[in-house]
């Protein structure tokens, strides 16, 4: 994947290794994996508790979520990982 020049309609593509693998573990069988980019989803909240990385077990099948710091995010997002940004309603 190549970079594109910066235009103002245009969305900018940043270079992602094709081979990006993420360590892993579920917390229900304790099992310890690797990851590609596509398996993640990452949310981003407006704290940190509303921050979050989630994933399904490849070993049990466990939908697995848990929270993700500033370093969490900013792997996670470098290496690929779909991102949702959560809003709050405004009251």
């Amino acid at each position: 994947m190549t970079a594109l020049p910066r235009t103002h309609s245009g969305p900018v593509t940043v270079p992602v290794p094709a081979a990006v693998r993420f360590r892993a573990a579920c917390p229900g069988c304790r099992a310890r994996f690797e990851l590609a980019a596509e398996a993640l989803r990452l949310a981003i909240g407006a704290s940190r508790r509303t921050t979050f990385y989630s994933f399904t077990c490849p070993e049990c099948g466990s939908a697995v979520r848990k929270p993700a710091g500033e370093r969490i995010v900013e792997l996670l997002t470098g290496g690929g990982v779909r991102t949702l940004r959560l809003h709050t309603a405004a009251r």
